[in-house]
């Protein structure tokens, strides 16, 4: 039988391949971080029909004779050039603007995606968009702690931020100097101890001939003075577990904007939002002001990412020849920055895709023409005889 018919043959089936994994690509134009594929073509073996000869003094070497036997789907590479950005504005929505991938898990099975469409589920578990449970590390107080192992992520909806003491306070403005003896200014502040239990603090501030007296209703007093406005001593008040720093006080003529600042003290506070950061972490804010990391997602690398395993979902497999995944927070050890409030789209290039739709199916007809030929001959063949 002609050796052409199976060339074609093999033809058709790579040219095939081609086809399915180009109708594949163009299928997947809207799929949020989805990678498009290619297909690479390589030869089979060749058929040697005559040996090649050694050079002679009398006579030139030749070289080998030989006829391919047709063509075969060397590779189907993937390819993992950055997706464009969509704005959702979606606060749990993440894009890796670089290298890596999110690590999920479901049941036993840890897989790897650059889809960053999360939600919260029922129990506040961070989820992918089917269901699969985000990798990364909870925060103990506030601090992840270095080389914990990850987890589910979880949202702490009725978290509680600790209540601190209030153990400095800051007095800022002026006092006027052409203020007359005698004359008080009272400034209050409130103040917590460590149950986060309120109290009010009451700077009393009296005109005196060399400067001003600063008292408590504890009895803590301090006197200060000033030279052209600076002040130059008297810079603190202890006022129990209180410090009150007086340093940023003036005294300057006909202003009175002297006030207390600032405190460090806070009461408990819960939750009320939350919103992820740069570095993938989960902050939350309280209702007394504070904020406090509350998780960080995870990312991971690969050093061969093309030789990842596609599983469905989005969702990539380690292999053999992807190598083990390096895990780390976004912008460190080169791994990507996270972006909020967006998604990664498909880098499926569509005139590049439709262009190999082409060329697949001139290939095909190609192919298809090499076994209608052969089949004349063959057919050419059988008439000799009748």
């Amino acid at each position: 039988m002609l050796r052409s018919l199976y060339s074609g043959i093999s033809g058709l089936r790579s040219h095939q391949t081609m086809l399915d994994v180009t109708g594949n690509n163009i299928a997947n134009v809207n799929t949020t971080a989805f990678k498009a594929s290619s297909v690479e073509f390589q030869d089979t073996l060749s058929q040697l029909v005559r040996n090649s000869t050694l050079p002679q003094q009398t006579q030139g070497g030749s070289n080998p004779a030989q006829v391919g036997l047709g063509v075969q789907v060397a590779a189907i590479s993937t390819n993992f050039a950055q997706g464009a950005a969509q704005s959702t504005g979606v606060p749990t929505h993440l894009m890796i603007a670089g290298d890596g991938f999110f690590v999920v898990k479901t049941g036993a099975e840890t897989a790897y995606t650059r889809n960053g469409a999360f939600s919260f589920d029922a129990q506040g578990r961070m989820v992918s968009s089917d269901g699969a449970f985000v990798q990364g590390w909870t925060a103990q107080n506030g601090v992840i702690a270095a080389g914990a192992a990850t987890g589910n992520i979880t949202l702490p909806v009725g978290a509680v931020s600790p209540a601190a003491a209030t153990t400095a306070a800051k007095v800022t403005g002026n006092l006027p100097s052409n203020a007359a003896t005698g004359e008080k200014l009272v400034r209050d502040v409130t103040v917590y101890d460590a149950e986060g239990t309120s109290d009010t603090l009451s700077l009393t501030f009296t005109r005196t001939a060399g400067g001003w007296d600063v008292s408590t209703a504890g009895g803590a007093t301090t006197s200060l003075t000033f030279a052209n406005g600076a002040l130059t001593s008297g810079g603190t008040l202890t006022a129990g577990p209180i410090t009150v720093d007086l340093t940023a006080v003036t005294g300057f003529g006909e202003l009175s904007t002297v006030a207390l600042g600032g405190q460090n003290g806070r009461p408990a506070g819960t939750l009320q939002s939350y919103a992820l950061s740069e570095d993938g972490s989960l902050v939350g804010t309280f209702s007394n002001g504070t904020t406090e990391v509350l998780a960080r997602v995870s990312l991971a690398t690969f050093v061969n990412p093309s030789g990842l395993e596609k599983t469905g979902s989005s969702q990539y497999r380690p292999t053999v020849n992807s190598g083990q995944p390096a895990i780390g927070q976004a912008g460190v050890d080169g791994m990507g920055e996270l972006i909020s409030g967006a998604l990664e789209m498909s880098n499926v290039d569509l005139s590049q895709e439709f262009t190999n739709l082409i060329v697949a199916q001139r290939g095909f007809q190609a192919n298809a023409r090499i076994i209608t030929t052969s089949d004349e001959v063959l057919q050419e063949l059988t008439n000799l005889k009748r």
